[in-house]
């Protein structure tokens, strides 16, 4: 039955040449993956790709990891997760613009952050100075489709993964993409978060970068998509304008100043980076005692603790370190004796 339909997927494969720019990535082109396996006869590898990382653990546990403010109670405060959803949105609008192939965007826009730590950057700072070889997210990440959850994916969702953070070189145009979505993304919504808990305004925000984006979220989010869009068109690299690269980079840098390193949002962090260290030489001593292979006892527990959810490693640090009282076994003697005396009372 099956191969019956493989003319749907035959067929998606070869619009991409009909539809798709030149120097956009078409699937059948694709380097394929580590271990060969059947086509689905519906859908595109890159495709599969995004539905695994969707349906994937690391993907639903984003829901509960920290974008900027830690475990916030207000429901719209960006978490891990709708930081995700938005990059994949922007970088479909500037893929869909550039006639790229957005299956292969989505993929890798989903699964850029699954090795992020809880409490954001600060949980993965605290990794960063306990591990020999250092932590970073985007390294996990990769480890987390690879090994973790062994979805097999293609080689050109993996480097765009890998290459999403700046300082790495994308192999594709499609991962060039993610790599602005998610400064975009971030940058804009970070400002709204703050915006929100009363830690910065509008007007805060330097003068001349309001006057080259706009005070209003929604045009400056537009001015920066639409200056990638405008200056990749019919290029063979994606990137934003001079001007406007300058711009982000300056509003990006003023963040850093306000929000990022010393704002009140950042006031509770020395807590969470506590209870991240105090988990890592807890896990480590508990497995040294059943091994002494100190480079694999280092990497189960940086899985373990990089993949979990903030409440998660709250309720970890409590268990491991916070003192429960102790309770005895209770029967209902007394209220049975009360009932029994006011019975014949009444």
């Amino acid at each position: 039955m099956n191969n019956d339909l493989n003319f749907v997927r035959e067929n998606l494969e070869n619009r991409e040449f009909d539809i798709l720019s030149p120097i956009a990535t078409k699937v059948k082109n694709s380097k394929g993956r580590v271990h060969e396996e059947p086509k689905c006869p519906l859908r595109t590898d890159f495709q599969r790709d995004r539905d695994r990382i969707i349906h994937s653990k690391s993907f639903r546990r984003l829901k509960h990891k920290t974008q900027v403010f830690l475990s916030p109670f207000d429901d719209h405060f960006r978490t891990r997760l709708t930081h995700t959803l938005e990059v994949s949105q922007i970088g479909r609008t500037i893929a869909r613009a550039l006639k790229l192939n957005e299956d292969l965007v989505e993929a890798i826009a989903l699964g850029h952050d699954l090795g992020h730590t809880p409490f954001g950057h600060c949980g993965e700072n605290v990794l960063n100075k306990l591990l020999k070889n250092g932590f970073h997210h985007n390294i996990q990440s990769v480890r987390v489709v690879n090994v973790l959850e062994n979805m097999n994916l293609c080689a050109e969702t993996l480097d765009g993964i890998l290459t999403h953070t700046w300082g790495y070189k994308p192999n594709t145009p499609e991962a060039q993409t993610v790599q602005f979505a998610d400064k975009i993304a971030y940058i804009n919504h970070d400002i709204e978060d703050s915006i929100r808990a009363g830690i910065i305004s509008e007007n805060d925000l330097p003068d001349d970068c309001i006057k080259y984006f706009s005070s209003l979220q929604s045009k400056r989010l537009a001015k920066m998509i639409t200056d990638v869009i405008s200056n990749s068109i019919d290029k063979p690299v994606v990137s934003m304008t001079e001007e406007g690269w300058e711009y982000t980079t300056k509003l990006r840098k003023w963040m850093f100043a306000h929000v990022y390193t010393d704002s009140p949002a950042k006031l509770e962090e020395h807590k969470a980076c506590h209870i991240v260290e105090s988990l890592f030489y807890y896990y480590t001593d508990l497995l040294s005692k059943h091994s002494d292979n100190n480079e694999f006892i280092e990497q189960i527990v940086t899985d373990y603790i990089s993949g979990m959810t903030d409440q998660y490693a709250i309720e970890k640090y409590k268990q491991c370190f916070i003192p429960t009282p102790w309770q005895s076994k209770t029967s209902d003697d007394a209220i049975l004796k009360m009932f029994y005396a006011n019975e014949q009372k009444n």
